[in-house]
């Protein structure tokens, strides 16, 4: 029975009733003290991953004040670039910031469960996002949310409600089951890997001659440019997170760059390319080349990827300065050593990371099919008018 045959079977004629998100849920009210806060139950959003892949442990935990509080089966969404996909089915109760939305469901006609899936899908992201306001860092418009129609089977009898609701569930999770096995296990490998870095890149400090970053490089700041204001093009503009999100038809640097990050959520994430981009709102450290490869280089600084996020400055708007970049002391073992450490590592990152190799292209093929699978379970008859 092909899937959109087995969503009607499951309806079995039942009237399918589409709710604004504000009638079934709403925003966590509720608030939770700094001191029940740890790793792994603040929930900020460089701690939500993008493209609906969950979360992971904070790097950063608050040590004072109140934040919101979220519970077992609330949906955590990212609210800083809609167009990074970040959502989380909590499993706990924790807390996050303003920068994280909170929604709690409040109709018991509805599984919290097949909430996320709805708010998972594709229709979902690109309503909030066709809604999200600001140029440089768009933040997805709040009530706009609370007004996006989800789709509530036979809502007059709340047994079979549920039971069509936790049907979609079922088969919906056996593939996000599958998923974060496969997820798991390439966490395992790069925790591995983290650690033959960490091996590869630690020397005595009379093993080799060290100097601060400033003394054997060069740090030259982006351009300022908006999205409006490119031209046509492909070529990548790399701004202040990890992955270029449009394009122009100009760039201002070529070759090997090593990016990091200057402000915003992302602020002192390192990143490295090979190919012309348009740098802009971050800087790009230049070495010596008599001295240090820039892949070389990369490796060092991802390797202390932490203490530079550490670095952010500012209430509103975190930075991380140049002036303190420029301070980190680096070793300077032979180029010959570079060149063979930076070999060994770019296996192991083609073996974690790499989206044709491995495990990682087999969870892209998972969610893939998940997706598929998502879009025609959903695929509920539409309302008249659509949501605003």
């Amino acid at each position: 029975m092909s899937v959109a045959g087995f969503l009607e079977k499951l309806l079995d004629g039942a009237e399918v009733v589409w709710k604004p998100l504000g009638d079934i849920a709403q925003y966590s009210t509720t608030r939770i003290g700094s001191d029940q806060l740890n790793e792994s139950n603040y929930v900020g959003v460089d701690n939500l991953l993008q493209n609906r892949a969950g979360r992971i442990d904070s790097n950063y935990v608050p040590t004072s004040g109140n934040f919101t509080e979220f519970k077992e089966g609330d949906v955590l969404i990212g609210n800083i670039r809609p167009y990074l996909r970040k959502i989380w089915y909590a499993d706990r109760r924790g807390g996050t910031n303003g920068d994280v939305l909170v929604v709690h469901p409040t109709d018991s006609v509805l599984n919290s469960r097949y909430l996320f899936q709805v708010l998972t899908d594709e229709n979902f992201f690109e309503y909030n996002i066709q809604h999200s306001k600001g140029a440089k860092m768009p933040r997805g418009s709040k009530p706009h949310i609370l007004q996006y129609l989800v789709p509530i089977p036979c809502p007059d009898d709340p047994e079979k409600s549920l039971l069509i609701q936790g049907e979609i569930v079922r088969i919906l999770d056996t593939f996000t089951e599958l998923t974060a096995e496969l997820t798991a296990e390439l966490i395992q490998r790069k925790k591995q890997y983290n650690h033959y870095r960490e091996q590869l890149l630690t020397f005595d400090e009379n093993e080799v001659e060290w100097k601060t970053l400033g003394d054997v490089a060069e740090f030259r700041r982006g351009t300022a440019i908006t999205k409006t204001q490119t031209k046509k093009g492909k070529i990548p503009v790399v701004a202040n997170g990890p992955i270029s999100t449009y394009s122009h038809d100009q760039h201002n640097r070529d070759g090997e760059t090593v990016v990091v990050a200057r402000s915003g959520a992302y602020a002192g994430y390192v990143s490295y390319w090979n190919q012309p981009i348009f740098l802009t709102d971050a800087f790009s450290v230049h070495p010596a080349p008599n001295l240090l490869l820039p892949k070389f280089v990369f490796y060092l600084l991802q390797n202390k990827q932490r203490q530079l996020h550490d670095m952010k400055k500012g209430a509103g708007v975190p930075h991380v300065r140049v002036k303190e970049v420029e301070q980190y002391g680096i070793p300077i073992p032979s180029l010959t050593e570079q060149a063979n450490i930076v070999a060994i590592l770019d296996k192991f990152d083609t073996l974690t990371s790499s989206i044709s190799e491995g495990l990682p292209r087999e969870i892209e093929l998972r969610e893939k099919q998940y997706a598929w699978y998502r879009d025609q379970l959903l695929s509920f008859p539409k309302p008249d008018v659509e949501s605003a």
